[in-house]
């Protein structure tokens, strides 16, 4: 799926632009499903919180700025059980990752029109800790992006120096992670702008982040989570729970058993 270029670029640069993984015509199946989400399950908030929301944000668009999310989308929709299993989208993950390649979770980012939420620089292993870096988090665009609309970020071979301390407590009491914004800046960073159909993939412990939508219109993401299912989770969202295996197969690990088939709890 990959050539040697984009693998070596991504390695090195620890994120990847792929584009046009979803023709469409499958586009436009997972845009009407997204949108029935969002009307009938998705949550409106004020995002993630923290002291680097005044850094980013000026008052006014700090108190009304929105975050639209819902996690694991194909327990809701069909197309996007099609879409996170995605054949192409499951070749490229195995050129990166190795053979097994093991779903994660998937989670929604929308940002509303005008005060769409902007994120600060962070990794995403301080929100679902894992051993090493085998993980990849891929953002499928619903949207075309740019600076105006709050593309994505990243600071580029950040992926190299692992997993590094978050903030996730103020004098004001516990926060959403995030990187100290005196030593880590969106003006540093390197945009990657793309369209609808596209990917953006990243590893786990790149860091990254976005700025304000500012324009007129919606700009949906949907991230998608992939790991070796030999690296093991340690913390955070998902922890404990099997995914579906969307590439090779599941290595028996010592002292692993079967999955139940009840919950417990």
């Amino acid at each position: 799926m990959l050539s040697r270029e984009q693998i070596e670029f991504y390695h090195d640069q620890g994120y990847l632009r792929i584009p046009q993984v979803f023709s469409s015509e499958e586009m436009d199946r997972m845009e009407e499903d997204l949108e029935f989400i969002i009307r009938n399950w998705a949550e409106r908030h004020m995002g993630w919180t923290g002291p680097w929301r005044r850094v980013l944000m000026d008052e006014e668009t700090e108190r009304k700025s929105q975050l639209v999310s819902i996690h694991d989308l194909y327990f809701y929709s069909e197309a996007w059980l099609r879409a996170v299993t995605h054949a192409r989208l499951s070749e490229a993950m195995a050129d990166l990752l190795g053979p097994n390649v093991e779903l994660h979770h998937s989670t929604l980012h929308a940002k509303p029109p005008e005060t769409g939420h902007p994120f600060p620089m962070h990794q995403d292993n301080a929100f679902y800790e894992h051993t090493d870096g085998r993980y990849v988090d891929v953002l499928v665009h619903l949207d075309d992006t740019c600076h105006e609309n709050g593309e994505i970020r990243f600071l580029a071979g950040s992926h190299k120096a692992g997993y590094l301390p978050h903030i996730t407590m103020t004098p004001d009491g516990p926060c959403t992670p995030h990187l100290p914004t005196d030593r880590y800046s969106l003006e540093d960073t390197v945009p990657v702008p793309a369209q609808r159909g596209d990917v953006v993939c990243f590893n786990i412990f790149t860091v990254h982040g976005s700025y304000v939508n500012r324009t007129e219109k919606i700009r949906r993401l949907v991230r998608v989570g992939y790991r070796d299912p030999e690296n093991i989770q340690v913390a955070g969202q998902s922890i404990g729970r099997p995914g579906l295996m969307v590439h090779g197969k599941r290595i028996r690990l010592p002292e692993m058993q079967p999955f139940p088939t009840e919950v417990r709890g």
